[in-house]
């Protein structure tokens, strides 16, 4: 099984974040880290050593076995550098990132749903038992 990671730093308009992708197998999984100002090398080395526990995925994304291969160091020199060039996030990156904030939407609806309810249970419960109590004359 072939495990790849990629950390990259960019600016998104007031801040920095760092765009952390994971692919193991055919599975591809992304979380966005919001730095504030710009970090250092070793502030995001320190940020992942002690934070790496925390950091929360998106669910992961089918995506195409991912063949190993040797690379021409050149050719690498040349993909960095491409690599470094481009500022955007990835789509795929983008739509792991929308599919975790649209799981976090429902999970929070349902919940402020249930809460709702039984608000609503205990307030009937309530005026029943006032009810009751002034009908026994208390």
């Amino acid at each position: 099984m072939v495990i790849k990671c990629n950390l990259a730093i960019l600016f998104e308009n007031p801040f920095w974040i760092g765009l952390y992708e994971r692919v193991y197998g055919d599975k591809y999984e992304v979380c966005k880290i919001t730095f504030g100002a710009e970090p250092k090398d070793y502030e995001v080395y320190d940020f992942m050593l002690k934070n790496w526990h925390k950091l929360k995925f998106s669910p992961p994304v089918k995506t195409d076995k991912i063949e190993e291969r040797r690379i021409n160091p050149k050719r690498m020199k040349r993909e960095i550098n491409r690599q470094l060039e481009n500022k955007g996030i990835g789509t795929k990156a983008q739509q792991a990132l929308k599919l975790q904030y649209e799981q976090s939407k429902t999970e929070l609806k349902t919940k402020i749903r249930e809460q709702k309810e039984a608000d609503k249970e205990r307030k009937y419960a309530l005026r029943k038992e006032k009810k009751k109590a002034k009908h026994k004359g208390r």
